[in-house]
């Protein structure tokens, strides 16, 4: 079964909106240097307090060094960290003997098929991996929220070759999730942009995604 992640989640309300809709995971934006989403450490700390097990709530950080991401985490008391920067592979050691007991992810930016060869870069040191389309080296690094559809043919290739979980982001909605599971058949898919309306988590788009995966699956 397709795991569900809804990300950008915004308060109390949009975390049990999004688990009784049949989320799996819910993603919590910290601060970003740009994308929808971020919310305040304190409120990120309140919302994952609230998450009911087996429900598991990610951080999402833009911290780059192994000392500042294990700060942030503890902050916060998320039990998932998601990683949306390619930090040093170095950082991703270090940060694996500091936060032994949280789970991390690692994002990888699908822009082109290179993204394949990142896979040892981080493997050793994590637990699974999420595709997504930013671009971490534009001006002001896009690390997420794009509503982009990336590559689906390199990211078929990474989850063939990934020894890890692979959660796949970019762009979805009710109307691509179940071609993206087809294609890519990832462990599990994430959205945000593609689920809000205004601004807002929109309860009939979230609605559709779920069944729409759900259909996939069956």
């Amino acid at each position: 079964m397709t795991r569900i992640k809804i990300c950008c989640i915004a308060s109390l309300a949009e975390m049990r909106a999004a688990i009784a809709a049949g989320s799996d995971a819910v993603g919590l934006v910290a601060r970003m240097p740009s994308g929808p989403g971020p919310i305040a450490d304190d409120r990120i700390a309140a919302i994952a307090a609230a998450v009911p097990p087996p429900v598991a709530a990610f951080l999402l950080t833009s911290e780059t060094r192994a000392d500042a991401i294990a700060d942030h985490v503890r902050r916060t008391g998320v039990p998932v960290v998601q990683i949306v920067s390619h930090i040093d592979p170095d950082e991703s050691a270090r940060l694996a003997q500091l936060l032994p007991h949280t789970r991390r992810v690692q994002v990888i930016h699908v822009e082109g098929p290179g993204a394949v060869d990142m896979i040892p870069r981080y493997a050793p040191h994590i637990h699974a991996f999420l595709l997504d389309s930013g671009r971490p080296g534009a001006v002001v690094p896009m690390l997420g929220g794009t509503g982009a559809v990336h590559d689906w043919a390199t990211s078929a290739a990474f989850v063939a070759a990934s020894p890890h979980p692979v959660f796949l982001a970019g762009g979805l909605t009710a109307d691509n999730v179940g071609d993206a599971i087809a294609r890519v058949k990832p462990f599990g898919v994430d959205a945000c942009s593609g689920l809000r309306t205004d601004g807002a988590l929109d309860t009939a788009k979230l609605a559709a995604f779920a069944a729409a995966v759900r259909q996939a699956d069956r």
